[in-house]
């Protein structure tokens, strides 16, 4: 019996955050389709599936609903980002040092420039004033800690001898710098599609500069 039981709370947990995370995963389409102001509880519950007692329920207000709603896309984007650092972190760059990090850099960029992405920036920025530590959050998530994970490998690389001598986490946040920077300017700020052609001349350009710049030779 008492296998059992736990076995049945189990599941009702389970089904607890599925229905959770069906209920964010219709905010967020909602949101980007809407923007907050326009957006109605009633819709996301519709889209979600459930009652709009049951979105309540789970995130007690539209504020409150918003706020996790943005947190969780940006965990989704952000282990998305860890996924791709951790592919150089997996290849051994002794030969193909530069392949390695264009691999590294396209990937990067077609997840910055992907739905999800651009709609998580459009929603943090056009709701700055009403929810300013949001910002922080979402950089801390999508910006900070995919940075970390790299300026880690390229300590690594660095004592290998693949790279020169740095400051790691300086040369992690270049290397950012070196495909955001230039994105930002051909999207026209996330406003247009850029072709994988563009986001390949990007990644090979930046990666060029941060191998003049940081490589061993």
């Amino acid at each position: 019996m008492g296998s059992a039981a736990s076995s049945g709370g189990s599941g009702a947990l389970h089904g607890r955050i599925d229905k959770r995370q069906a209920i964010l995963d219709a905010a967020f389409t909602v949101f980007a389709r809407r923007g907050y102001a326009q957006a109605c509880v009633q819709e996301i519950a519709e889209e979600a599936r459930v009652a709009k007692p049951t979105v309540y329920s789970h995130l007690n207000d539209k504020e409150t609903l918003f706020r996790h709603t943005i947190e969780a896309a940006a965990d989704t984007l952000m282990a998305e980002n860890l996924a791709v650092v951790e592919r150089l972190r997996e290849r051994a760059p002794d030969d193909d040092l530069r392949g390695s990090l264009s691999d590294l850099a396209q990937r990067l960029l077609r997840i910055c420039c992907g739905e999800r992405a651009r709609a998580l920036r459009w929603l943090t920025y056009a709701q700055v004033a009403r929810f300013p530590d949001l910002i922080e959050s979402v950089q801390e998530r999508t910006a900070h800690r995919p940075r970390a994970a790299l300026a880690d490998r390229l300590a690594r690389l660095a004592l290998a001898g693949h790279l020169r001598p740095c400051d790691p986490e300086q040369a992690a946040e270049h290397f950012f710098a070196l495909l955001t920077g230039p994105l930002e300017s051909r999207s026209r700020l996330g406003t247009r599609r850029v072709p994988a052609a563009e986001l390949r001349v990007i990644a090979d350009a930046g990666v060029d500069t941060f191998l003049r710049a940081y490589g061993s030779d």
